[in-house]
């Protein structure tokens, strides 16, 4: 179903529809550069994530999964019996039938899952968050830039149609001069769940942290003069319940994220002649809203968001993989260019910083990381 634009307001918004889509039909997604050979793709990791994963990597064109990699090999045998590929326990060999790594194992094993990979040669898309201190961030980045491989932290809002057109309702000048953004993200989870029970990564922060960051330094930047957590904790000590307050020149931003404490999940940003809004879930970003100061002026924008919208991100990933430019901190490679005009994807610079404010967090709460 194409996008769509309702104008209730003053303001003409172009919309990018799904025809406008690199080569897309039928909801198969084509990546550039398709004489190019097809992508033999690892995945590390057979939790949730890496099973919503090999649907939606089905769905993009010219890559396909080889195998898959668990230190349990019964685990990683009864994934690759469920989906049809090779099973691992061994990561050398593993490694030796791919082109690129997936990286969807728990938090605290993606360092040294991207550094290994890197260093065997081996594109890597890793799950949110990429890792938890802004060094680890900064050494990987650097040391794929430095060997041409391509490093991508998938956090799949920022790849989708909808939070691309989003961010360019924000900065179009038609709100004014951004001054804040307000995001929250909270769902229900299990007691017994590993985001309740992880001491040391675990709780709402961690897990939901970087989709509520991301419009935040995407629209404010990395520049923050001040940042300020507040959290509710569970009778173990991690926080079910947390607050990011940044302070910019001539900006505030606030973050809420939850796992044990329901709120009316939105994302607001606020202007100096008005404000968009989209609703949850907007970190599956379809409508959106830009209000001013009559309330009988109202935008409404859509955009398409297909399946669990992971197939933006795999699709961005093989563009980037396929065209192998610098991707070397400062580089803005693989991003707008790759992905189209509306495409704002991740930069080494997003990751970094989320990372440091992801260890900033971990500081605060006394979690040794090792």
């Amino acid at each position: 179903m194409p996008a769509r634009l309702e104008r209730m307001g003053r303001h003409e918004w172009k919309t990018w529809t799904e025809d406008g889509m690199e080569g897309m039909a039928g909801g198969m997604l084509h990546a550039k550069g398709q004489g190019k050979r097809t992508q033999r793709a690892g995945v590390i990791g057979t939790g949730r994530i890496a099973g919503r994963f090999m649907p939606e990597v089905c769905l993009v064109s010219g890559i396909r999964v080889q195998g898959v990699y668990n230190p349990h090999r019964e685990s990683a045998e009864r994934f690759a019996s469920r989906w049809g590929i090779e099973a691992y326990g061994d990561l050398t060999s593993f490694f030796q039938g791919i082109d690129l790594v997936y990286v969807a194992s728990p938090h605290e094993t993606h360092y040294s899952y991207i550094k290994a990979a890197l260093r065997q040669g081996k594109h890597v898309l890793c799950e949110k968050p990429l890792v938890l201190k802004r060094s680890q961030a900064e050494e990987l980045f650097a040391y794929a830039g430095a060997h041409g491989l391509v490093l991508l932290e998938g956090i799949k809002t920022a790849f989708c149609p909808g939070f691309g057109k989003l961010l360019e309702l924000a900065r179009s000048g038609a709100i004014g001069n951004i001054r804040y953004v307000d995001a929250c993200f909270t769902k229900l989870e299990s007691a017994e769940s590993r985001e309740l029970n992880d001491r040391t990564y675990g709780g709402s922060f961690t897990e939901l942290g970087s989709y509520c960051l991301l419009p935040v330094i995407k629209l404010l930047g990395n520049g923050f003069e001040d940042i300020r957590f507040e959290s509710i904790k569970g009778d173990n000590g991690l926080d079910v319940f947390t607050t990011a307050s940044f302070r910019y020149p001539g900006g505030l931003a606030a973050v809420v994220c939850g796992l044990g404490v329901k709120a009316e999940g939105r994302l607001m940003i606020a202007g100096t002649n008005g404000y968009v809004i989209a609703q949850a879930p907007w970190w599956k970003t379809t409508d959106m809203e830009v209000h001013y100061e009559n309330p009988l002026e109202v935008d409404k924008v859509s955009e398409p968001f297909q399946g669990d919208g992971l197939r933006y991100e795999i699709q961005a990933f093989l563009n980037m993989v396929n065209k192998k430019g610098d991707w070397g901190l400062g580089s803005s490679y693989g991003m707008r260019e790759d992905y189209g005009v509306h495409g704002f994807g991740m930069t080494p610079e997003d990751s970094i910083t989320l990372a440091d404010i992801m260890g900033r967090f971990m500081e605060k709460e006394g979690r040794d990381q090792g």
